[in-house]
């Protein structure tokens, strides 16, 4: 038996899968390799608390290469001044060596990447941003996304995901992400030797805009985990977000068949989170269009620092609010 690996997906498939490689129709199997999930992340790093795990997977994605890098430092900051800003670094330049390794006219393809960097995930916010017309974007992004660095996500109760008009691109990669945000942006300042002042952005922007965005990742993935563990009296099938014009939810998960909707908020804080939250998820529900009249509301808080006395002793007594971390 022949194993063949290969971490560029484009080059595998031209040589292994592709009709005219060579190996076409010869294969009796194929894996495609995911990064490793955060529920396993303790494991390479068993003294950590969850909230410096999280930080780190906010950098280093379950990719064991940079988890490994960042293994000997004791804090995200230092790991990432001696992984990331350091110029030496493989890290430093790294979505440089992945991008031109896999497509052509890389540049075209950061400028889209540090888009939605900056927050724009709309189609037509990338395509005003690039001042370009968004039809020719299509290709670009279809690209990024056979790759596996972008996603298009939907509402989850959207019924054809595909022709919805709501979508919004995702960079799926946290280190591509963490890369966009606070290294490309600032290459001038690392290349002058000013060091500290890109580090001072990312300390300043590294929670609310990086390990926050991750920890809402973590907490659909752990949704799956209380799923399987019958966290409810039923099994939902679907999970992702809701979004309109007026609301936003971190979480929503469907059970169609029982009508049950799992709404739910994920809080990277540094205080516990209050009744206050519950109360604003509540409000929202009223506005999420899915079977209105005849679902069953159950609600799911998330709290990287814990949850105030008063949301518990309210959760002990309502058994359609869960509290979770």
């Amino acid at each position: 038996m022949v194993i063949l690996c290969g971490s560029l997906i484009s080059m595998m498939v031209s040589q292994t899968l592709a009709y005219n490689s060579p190996l076409y129709g010869r294969r009796t199997a194929q894996i495609r390799l995911t990064q490793i999930p955060f529920r396993y992340y303790h494991e390479f790093f068993p003294e950590k608390s969850r909230n410096e795990l999280i930080e780190l997977y906010a950098v280093t994605g379950g990719v064991p290469k940079y988890i490994r890098s960042f293994a000997e430092q004791k804090d995200i900051y230092d790991a990432i001044q001696k992984n990331v800003l350091n110029q030496s670094s493989y890290l430093y330049d790294e979505p440089y060596f992945l991008l031109q390794q896999e497509i052509s006219e890389a540049g075209s393809y950061f400028s889209i990447i540090k888009a939605i960097a900056t927050g724009n995930s709309k189609l037509s916010a990338i395509a005003a941003t690039l001042e370009i017309k968004a039809t020719s974007l299509t290709k670009y992004l279809r690209t990024l996304m056979d790759l596996d660095l972008l996603e298009r996500e939907v509402p989850v109760t959207e019924e054809n995901p595909e022709k919805s008009k709501k979508g919004l691109y995702k960079i799926k990669d946290n280190y591509i992400r963490f890369w966009f945000a606070f290294i490309y942006p600032n290459l001038s300042f690392l290349e002058s030797g000013n060091n500290r002042i890109v580090m001072d952005k990312i300390k300043k922007g590294f929670i609310p805009n990086q390990a926050a965005f991750v920890y809402e990742d973590v907490c659909r993935e752990k949704m799956w985990e209380m799923n399987a563990g019958n966290a409810w009296p039923f099994q939902f099938s679907k999970i992702g977000r809701y979004w309109d014009s007026q609301t936003e939810i971190d979480i929503a998960a469907l059970d169609a068949d029982g009508g049950n909707l799992i709404l739910g908020e994920c809080k990277y804080w540094k205080e516990p989170v209050g009744i206050n939250i519950l109360r604003d998820l509540e409000r929202k529900a009223q506005n999420v269009n899915w079977k209105k009249t005849t679902r069953n509301t159950w609600y799911i808080l998330f709290g990287a620092n814990g949850f105030t006395t008063e949301l518990r002793q309210l959760a002990e007594i309502r058994k359609d609010v869960l509290l979770a971390d």
